[in-house]
């Protein structure tokens, strides 16, 4: 159960590889515009794999995906939310070190009077903790956060 760093760089460089040339197929045939997503990757945290994997399958369901990338900052997410009231946020932490940040994350949009539905996901990252910071989702995977945003929107699956 170890592996080396080169690997794992190696490794996630060919996923995203991979999944560039899928991206097609999962987001063909969608028209019809559900809701809007925004997603990133809060501060202090620069991993991309499973974010970009969940914007892929929700693209594909039908929802205009609006990615920040890695290493948001809180006031970024709130400019965002500021510009879109009816967007869902989806945020993404992979380190433990870095979950403490979707807390902030939420706060600082309470504190603006933003009231967006928010979802969080990631490796570290669990439904009691979702429960625990005030975000009214929680997605393992990406098919998972697929049927939270439907259900965020009150979307009949």
């Amino acid at each position: 159960n170890e592996i080396f760093v080169p690997e794992m760089l190696f490794s996630a460089k060919a996923m995203k590889s991979g999944l560039e040339l899928i991206k097609p197929f999962l987001i063909e045939g969608s028209d019809l515009i559900l809701g809007k997503v925004i997603i990133g990757t809060v501060q202090g945290d620069l991993h991309d794999i499973g974010k970009n994997l969940v914007c892929m399958m929700l693209e594909g369901a039908g929802f205009e995906i609006e990615d920040l990338g890695v290493n948001i900052a809180a006031p970024k997410f709130l400019e965002v939310a500021q510009n879109s009231p009816k967007a869902i946020i989806g945020m993404s932490a992979l380190l433990t070190v870095t979950m403490k940040n979707m807390k902030g994350v939420i706060e600082l949009l309470r504190t603006n009077g933003l009231d967006n539905k928010v979802f969080i996901g990631g490796a570290s990252v669990t439904p009691a903790f979702a429960k625990e910071i005030g975000a009214e989702g929680y997605a393992k995977n990406a098919n998972q956060a697929v049927q939270e945003a439907k259900r965020l929107l009150d979307i009949q699956a």
